[in-house]
């Protein structure tokens, strides 16, 4: 099973939070997870806050 630190490496290595990954992280958070995915999902917030990650989601909307 995937893990959230998983699908956060993977949007913080590309730059990039796609739509498919943003379900995915919703779907996880939904369940229970350790501290590990925890602050890896905090670590995302921080990165898309700062622009470090963009999210297609908000592309979409014209969000920036």
């Amino acid at each position: 099973m995937i893990r959230i630190k998983d699908v956060v490496q993977k949007a913080l290595s590309t730059g990039y939070l796609t739509i498919e990954a943003e379900n995915q992280l919703r779907q996880l958070l939904s369940t229970q997870y350790d501290l590990e995915d925890f602050n890896a999902f905090m670590s995302l917030q921080e990165a898309a806050m700062t622009g470090k990650v963009k999210q297609e989601s908000r592309e979409r909307c014209g969000i920036k």
